[in-house]
């Protein structure tokens, strides 16, 4: 008898968790080939910038990024960097965070800090990375001119710089350029999840 009492419970408990996971769950990513949404954000000096902005150019890199995720920041350089390689070259870039902690004033301190010369928009409330289904920090999408997704994933395999194998963002912007398929539409991304705020289900 005790161990049918048990097991009940324990069956009860797996459909709390299903429950909860269900509950918290968000978004799917976007699919390559689908179109994103739009969005209007607003930089940390209260001015708006609307994704049609960004795909006035050949191709628009939408990164979300945070300000205290160690993960992130070991990206800083390098995201300045494929700025600074690729703007000239008709790509746009623009850094979104989403993080709910993470304010206006600390996202601009981080920008100037880091010579980020992209725009730094927040994202208050998460809703542009939950319609995006962007899960962790840093994670980009690639867009067209039309707002379609060609790339998905991670900047490159290695948060250490020196045990990079794989420069999958810039093999990504390398071969659109060139007019040639993107040698891995999809990565996985990794980082620190995006802390995000809690809503009525």
């Amino acid at each position: 008898m005790k161990k049918y009492i048990i097991g009940a419970v324990l069956l009860v408990i797996g459909a709390l968790v299903v429950l909860s996971i269900s509950n918290t769950t968000h978004a799917e990513s976007l699919e390559i080939g689908k179109k994103a949404p739009s969005f209007s954000l607003k930089d940390p000096d209260g001015v708006e910038h609307s994704l049609d902005k960004y795909l006035s150019s050949k191709y628009a890199v939408v990164m979300f990024i945070a300000t205290q995720c160690p993960i992130s920041n070991d990206y800083n350089e390098r995201m300045a960097t494929l700025y600074n390689d690729y703007t000239s070259k008709g790509i746009a870039f623009v850094g979104i965070n989403s993080n709910k902690q993470e304010d206006a004033k600390e996202v601009r301190e981080h920008a100037a800090k880091n010579g980020f010369k992209f725009d730094v928009l927040k994202d208050w409330n998460n809703i542009v990375a939950d319609e995006y289904g962007a899960q962790v920090t840093p994670e980009i999408f690639v867009l067209d001119d039309k707002g379609i997704v060609v790339y998905h994933g991670r900047i490159d395999d290695s948060r250490n710089a020196e045990k990079i194998k794989t420069h999958d963002l810039r093999e990504t912007l390398d071969a659109l350029l060139a007019g040639k398929a993107v040698p891995r539409a999809e990565t996985k991304a990794f980082g620190c999840t995006i802390k995000r705020v809690k809503k009525e289900s």
